[in-house]
């Protein structure tokens, strides 16, 4: 089948062209300002710009152990709705993928029901118990790196032999930085709004100490090394470092710490995440290393949890809230439209970078794979959890208005999103 995206305004290499997008076979096979094509599935969409698909590198899908609370099909599903053509989901799920065996369920589930790549992280120690190193060279050819993510690996010397092992395969290790010892059982962020109402507070050191033992251990075994949701300007400071002395070092934050202080914390479990949101000096902070370089990439750290699970506040709700749906509206919203940055470095965050540490994803070019997204930019609407299709519903952007709605997403040449009423077949 013949898919042509007629007359659109294309974003490619930095700018907008007039341009149509012929799809043949899962591939782009012309953009060009005047094709004719009369045996193709033509479709208007006149107030649209289409993207390469995003790419998300940590995502939580649930499958397999957890699919009360998402699944393959649903996550790939409010993905395809955010404008993601690829995403990569962490590893703590039952079984563990520790081992290919164990791996094998969630591959299964993925060729059965993925709407959009998928990816998955195989586990750096067995269980993620940080005990004994998962076999690592068994998966190496079915994962997209190697992670523990849910919990830092607390101790350095298993640390450094996942790092060696990782080098040798060509992987990079994905790390969840958290040194449990100096959590103190706090699950917000150890600052004013803690002080002001009686919350335990999770310090900073948490995160960056770990970052810092880390950071010594890559300057030792020269593996690729990637900082999930990173929160705190401790942190930003000690890669910003770390690159300038040549390590293979990249970073990722998220939305919700971009936007987020810890003052405009809420009594409601969808403001409850780890790492947490933290101060306004440290949304400066990563504000400051989106620009100058130093934070490559946004993720979403989507994480869906039962309304039950959700219930208990800021203190007993369960870590996580949903960001798939939400992650491109809010930050062009946020970030684009009032100048912090400018829409292709925006592009660049959700797609570019990850693609390139990652190996995965692909550009808006001639006989490149057919992943694209298509948002209306002007459209403004507000965000409802009721409108998700992730069984998540717990998101601390819920009531907001936001310009930027998904028209379309196309993953493999094969429409994986459309939306009701905007387009014209």
């Amino acid at each position: 089948m013949k898919i042509l995206l007629n007359q659109m305004r294309v974003f490619r290499k930095g700018a907008v062209e007039e341009l149509s997008v012929l799809i043949q076979d899962g591939r782009i096979v012309s953009l060009s300002k005047n094709p004719i094509v009369a045996d193709a599935y033509v479709i208007e969409l006149k107030n649209g710009t289409v993207f390469p698909g995003f790419v998300d590198v940590h995502v939580h899908l649930r499958e397999p152990g957890f699919s009360y609370k998402e699944t393959i099909a649903t996550g790939t599903r409010a993905a395809a709705r955010g404008g993601f053509t690829t995403v990569c989901p962490m590893p703590n799920l039952k079984p563990v993928p520790d081992s290919l065996s164990n791996l094998q369920p969630q591959l299964e589930a993925i060729a059965r029901d993925g709407a959009v790549h998928v990816y998955p992280y195989g586990a750096i120690t067995v269980g993620e118990k940080g005990e004994a190193l998962a076999d690592l060279e068994e998966l190496a050819g079915h994962v997209v790196a190697f992670s523990d993510d849910g919990r830092g690996v607390q101790n350095p010397a298993m640390m450094r032999q996942a790092m060696l092992r990782a080098k040798a395969l060509g992987k990079v290790i994905v790390a969840h930085c958290e040194d449990e010892r100096l959590v103190g059982g706090g699950y917000i962020h150890d600052g004013a709004y803690a002080k002001a109402h009686g919350h335990r507070g999770n310090p900073s050191a948490s995160e960056w100490k770990q970052v810092e033992r880390d950071l010594e251990l890559v300057a030792q075994t020269g593996c690729g090394y990637h900082v999930c949701h990173v929160s705190t300007k401790e942190t930003v400071a000690l890669i910003r470092q770390a690159k300038k002395d040549g390590l293979d070092v990249t970073c990722e934050t998220t939305p919700h710490y971009l936007v987020f202080h810890d003052n405009m914390l809420q009594e409601d479990g969808r403001f409850k995440m780890n790492p947490p949101i933290r101060a306004e000096e440290d949304r400066q902070a990563l504000l400051e290393g989106i620009l100058d370089g130093t934070v490559d990439m946004i993720a979403t750290d989507h994480a869906p949890h039962t309304p039950e699970e959700k219930a208990g506040g800021l203190e007993k709700s369960l870590n996580g809230i949903v960001g798939l749906e939400t992650a491109f509206p809010v930050l062009y919203t946020e970030l684009v439209r009032p100048g912090l940055l400018s829409l292709d470095q925006l592009v660049t965050l959700m797609h570019t970078n990850p693609a390139r540490r990652f190996g995965i994803g692909s550009e808006l070019e001639e006989g490149a794979p057919a992943d694209l997204t298509v948002f209306a930019l002007d459209e403004s609407y507000p965000i409802r959890a009721e409108d998700f299709l992730s069984m998540g519903k717990s998101s601390p952007f819920t009531g907001r208005s936001v310009f930027g709605r998904c028209l379309l997403t196309l993953s493999g040449g094969e429409i994986a999103w459309q939306a009701e009423g905007g387009m014209e077949g």
